[in-house]
């Protein structure tokens, strides 16, 4: 990379200031992985299709493949590496959730995001959440028991 192509970004990523070099027009995503070796934000379908590559960004779901590293300056990151021991991870788990596991950190912050959101959440609003998840897999049930144990309806 030229130098007069860079930019020196200043990101808080799951507590922790972090330093990354990027070119300003790189994604979120890319600078997650390569700079900071943080692998759990899967790249997808890269346009924001499968929901592989969900991150929180100031406690929000967002497709890290459709914001540029330079926008979640001054913004709170958190990947799936940034949890701990969120019910979440153990539902998954607990409810066999997962197949090859691909799609699963990305569905993994969907939900705690809806369970910090709106942890009252109906059908309906649960149904609108995940509609922004793939999985390839059709884990799909044992994903639906997974949310329900977390938002305490089952």
């Amino acid at each position: 990379m030229k130098a007069e192509h860079v930019v020196q970004l200043e990101l808080h990523v799951n507590g922790e200031r972090r330093t990354a070099v990027a070119r300003p027009a790189d994604l979120l995503l890319d600078v997650l992985r390569e700079s900071f070796g943080l692998t759990g934000a899967k790249p997808g379908c890269r346009n924001g299709d499968c929901g592989a590559c969900t991150v929180l960004v100031d406690d929000r779901p967002m497709k890290s493949c459709l914001m540029l590293a330079v926008e979640s300056a001054g913004q709170a990151v958190t990947t799936i590496e940034g949890l701990q021991d969120e019910a979440a991870q153990r539902a998954f788990v607990e409810q066999f959730a997962f197949q090859c596991g691909y799609c699963t950190p990305g569905f993994i912050m969907n939900i705690v995001a809806l369970s910090r959101l709106e942890p009252q959440a109906d059908e309906g609003t649960i149904q609108d959440w995940m509609q922004s998840n793939i999985c390839r897999c059709t884990s799909y049930e044992e994903i639906g028991k997974a949310i329900h144990v977390v938002l305490g309806k089952r």
